[in-house]
């Protein structure tokens, strides 16, 4: 550990996190934001582009950084309107006697690579 260090954080959509936790706890991780956008599978499926992604193991993550004593431990949520705004209540319901907090996210949309490019260049 390097003296001065308080936090070691890793941000992660959680896919990998079940088998990477144990020896990023041991390396000193003490905090971790999980972007968990849906609770609806076919929806988690759809942002991760990963067929056969199995969203309840990303509960199970959530449950089991809480256990191995992670100081910090949230949830992004990224709410957007036609696709998961219904959800709002039911995470809450999920993360409420969870040792975590949750974020709610506004949307905020952009055109990638012409947006940045856009900015560069000035408008004409």
């Amino acid at each position: 550990k390097l003296e001065g260090l308080k936090t070691i954080a890793v941000t992660t959509n959680g896919i990998n996190l079940t088998r990477l936790l144990p020896r990023l706890k041991e390396a000193g991780l003490n905090a971790i934001n999980i972007s968990l956008d849906t609770l609806v599978p076919a929806k988690f499926e759809f942002i991760v582009r990963r067929k056969g992604t199995n969203l309840s193991s990303k509960a199970t993550v959530l449950i089991r950084a809480g256990t191995l004593c992670v100081l910090y431990l949230q949830v992004n949520c990224v709410v957007m309107r036609g696709f998961n705004e219904d959800e709002v209540l039911d995470f809450v319901d999920f993360t409420k006697d969870l040792p975590l907090d949750v974020r709610f996210i506004e949307y905020m949309p952009f055109d990638g690579k012409y947006c940045c490019f856009e900015i560069l260049l000035g408008q004409k």
